[in-house]
């Protein structure tokens, strides 16, 4: 168990991780076993670098079997990749008119036609039965396929050797990373910190600690994890954690209303969002033990900080802590003897005696006192780089960015460079922004309304601003780093990957990683989306839905289940019911020529749930991509090939009824990597302008390549296309978001 789970770990990371102990000589003659696996990967779209092959052939044959089985898994080899229709590429010709007919045959029980497993009755002359796998009026499954057609794919993806050391850089990496963990990444720390010990490096952000502490009390070494425990948010994130897995702090109610948004259905009698509603209002009741609650009250007993200072601290999740606190029963631990700090802070939070910043802040702003403001959120430099923009068209530019450059040097990296990438957008007054509340949605927000008391010129100044200081204050601290190497290589693939600073994605990515915002190019004339569900689920009405959203210069269509053919883009059919434990499929194929011959600009890739409830848990969406056209089973009409595969991602967490995760660019024939997620049970929810909206966030965001070229300059490093450089940054390096962001020198 402990080798398949890092050897899914570092294929993320495009790579094999072999133990050193399994090596077991040095042999460079390409035995038998080594030269099959070679060739059932490369089926799978898979190759091995020169250095992995030699590692691979010198363990054991039982370890090759290890890491095919793994690629497999990944892959869903094992799944039911089976679609509703037969061939579906070439159009059944069913109509809104053969449902209706058959929905009276089935009301008044007629005996003229066929009878089907599901019981319904499908009467002649409407559906062609012999080209579905199952009830074309109900959408349940009943004839299954395999997989048929294997490499396909025109390019193999090279994995590279992963030893101990890597796997343990990685590690590293991971806990000191000074941005948020993606899904992704908070499931590899979560293996890692199970099955290595952890190192003594300083944990770069305050959500990666809570897993941290959690292992350790997982592990009854709470002695241990209490050190961590800085500030009553450190223990309230833990304690939420616990309760709902969330590692964002997000209030109660926002989760009650997603929860109950998501048992919300257009026929109105399945509509089950008040017993949604009812369920998660339960499931967030806090109940603790004993123990739990006396381990709760020695951490807010001991922590090193000022009474009012926590108070205050404690307050913008006021009726949060009420909760807890009551839940927690700290009011009779605060009785006891030695827990006399405890019982004054309970004293002074129910009292409300202590400030709170953010009141007087906004007290003095809306005064329009500018020393007092500046001066209190001096105090606080990552609220002040925070409210920076909004602070400049209130107060003006000049003054509040004087302010700001007095403490510019306490700004995490992270922040000064999110300033610089949205800056373009914020001061525009003509565009909306794309925004994601806490625990909710992607939506979009008009302009500040402040903006229209500036001109063109005024606001293009304050961009200029923004940019000059931020990439100054940047090129400070690169300057500062000594380095006594010459040359740098930078691949050119890195201008096409984006830094990885907000936007954290809450799917996982098993295949290996690519950030919100990288472009995948499309090497043929035809792109597949694919949908796989319901694996190892029992029998059931699950109703998932795959769509794509087609915009065009003045018009907007749409190829999902109420409209399975149009211009360019062909849907495998409606399945509403999952089969046992195997999962069932749906695809679409995106024909490019047709759809630029038609004038279409964009395509957007979405999946719905269309059942009550959010999009079904180990879901997996993604898109097929090859040179050569690739082939549709005639037998079953199963369309899937792992070696084609472009980017998958996996539903893991309780997401939206609708989850957008990609944008094709049909002029450019290139597909955008993104994640938004919406209200929407159907593809017609989707907000398209949103969509625009993020797209615009993304393409604004700093790529790897030009954060390479600052350090460069400020360095002194001359850039070189060689890769003997001094320092060598490839596509592999990249790969590691988390190792990326070291480069953010704070």
């Amino acid at each position: 168990m402990k080798t398949k789970e890092l050897l899914k770990i570092s294929l993320r990371q495009n790579a094999i991780f072999i133990p050193n102990e399994l090596i077991a000589n040095d042999s460079k003659i390409l035995s038998a076993p080594t030269a099959v696996l070679l060739a059932n990967v490369s089926k799978l779209g898979f190759t091995f670098s020169e250095t992995l092959l030699h590692a691979l052939n010198n363990v054991n044959p039982s370890y090759k079997i290890e890491v095919l089985e793994t690629l497999k898994t990944v892959l869903g080899i094992d799944k039911n990749w089976t679609p509703l229709v037969k061939e579906w590429n070439i159009p059944t010709g069913e109509s809104t008119f053969d449902h209706i007919v058959t929905m009276i045959a089935n009301v008044f029980k007629t005996n003229k036609g066929t009878a089907l497993q599901c019981g319904h009755i499908i009467p002649k002359n409407t559906f062609p039965l012999e080209r579905y796998n199952g009830c074309p009026f109900c959408g349940t499954p009943f004839e299954f396929g395999t997989i048929e057609n294997f490499g396909q794919g025109s390019k193999l993806k090279v994995l590279e050797l992963w030893t101990e050391k890597q796997l343990n850089d990685y590690f590293n990496s991971l806990l000191q990373s000074k941005t948020a963990l993606d899904a992704t990444q908070v499931g590899s720390l979560k293996v890692l910190l199970h099955y290595l010990p952890l190192p003594k490096v300083e944990i770069g952000m305050k959500e990666t600690l809570v897993l941290v502490i959690d292992t350790l009390i997982e592990e009854d070494k709470e002695e241990k994890a209490v050190q961590y425990f800085k500030t009553p948010t450190d223990i309230l994130r833990y304690l939420w954690f616990k309760k709902t897995g969330l590692l964002q702090i997000i209030e109660p109610k926002t989760i009650i209303k997603r929860v109950e948004g998501n048992g919300k259905h257009i026929f109105i009698p399945a509509d089950n969002s008040a017993q949604s509603k009812l369920i998660a209002k339960n499931d967030l009741k806090l109940k603790y033990s004993r123990k739990e609650c006396l381990m709760v009250a020695n951490w807010l007993n001991k922590l090193d900080m000022d009474v009012e200072a926590m108070c205050e601290m404690m307050h913008p999740k006021r009726g949060m802590w009420i909760r807890f606190i009551r839940a927690l029963r700290l009011a009779e631990y605060a009785k006891r003897k030695d827990f006399e700090k405890l019982s004054e802070l309970l004293d002074v939070f129910y009292n409300q005696a202590y400030d709170v910043w953010q009141a007087d802040v906004n007290r003095y702003r809306l005064k329009m006192d500018a020393e007092k403001t500046f001066a209190l959120l001096k105090q606080r430099p990552g609220l002040f780089a925070r409210s920076l923009f909004s602070n400049m068209l209130w107060f003006g530019s000049d003054e509040t960015i004087a302010h700001f450059t007095e403490i510019i040097d306490k700004i995490p990296a992270r922040l000064l460079f999110t300033l610089n990438m949205y800056a373009q957008n914020y001061f525009d007054k003509n565009i909306q922004r794309s925004v994601k509340p806490l625990g909710g949605t992607n939506k979009r927000i008009d302009a500040n309304i402040l903006l229209g008391l500036y001109d063109e010129k005024q606001l293009e100044a304050m961009k200029s601003q923004i940019e000059d200081l931020c990439i100054l204050a940047m090129k400070k601290r690169f300057a500062a780093v000594a380095n006594d190497n010459k040359t740098m290589y930078i691949d050119p693939q890195l201008f096409n990957i984006p830094v990885s600073i907000g936007d954290r994605s809450d799917t996982v990515q098993d295949l290996p990683v690519a950030l919100m915002g990288a472009r995948f190019p499309v090497e043929g004339n035809e792109v597949r989306l694919f949908m796989q569900w319901g694996k190892d689920l029992p029998a059931q009405h699950l109703d998932m839905d795959l769509s794509c959203h087609i915009a065009y210069e003045n018009k907007l269509d749409i190829c999902s289940f109420s409209r399975l053919n149009t211009i360019g883009c062909k849907h495998s059919g409606d399945i509403r019911s999952i089969p046992n434990k195997i999962g069932t499929a749906e695809y679409i194929n995106i024909n490019i020529d047709e759809l630029k011959k038609a004038g279409a600009k964009f395509v957007t890739f979405a999946c719905n749930a269309y059942s009550n409830g959010n999009i079904s848990p180990n879901l997996v969406v993604g898109w097929m991509n090859s040179k050569h056209p690739m082939k549709i089973s005639e037998k079953t009409g199963v369309a899937y090939d792992p070696s084609c595969v472009d980017h998958q991602v996996r539903v893991t967490q309780n997401v939206a009824k609708g989850l957008v995760f990609g944008v094709l660019d049909v002029a450019k024939k290139e597909i955008v990597w993104l994640e938004m997620t919406f209200g929407g049970q159907v593809v017609q929810g989707l907000d398209y302008k949103g969509v625009q909206a993020l797209l615009s966030k993304l393409s604004s965001k700093l790529n790897i390549g030009s954060l390479l070229q600052l350090k460069a300059e400020a360095q002194g490093l001359e850039i070189i296309e060689s890769l003997n450089a001094d320092e060598v940054y490839d596509a592999q390096w990249a790969i590691n978001a988390a190792a990326v962001t070291q480069l953010l020198i704070d």
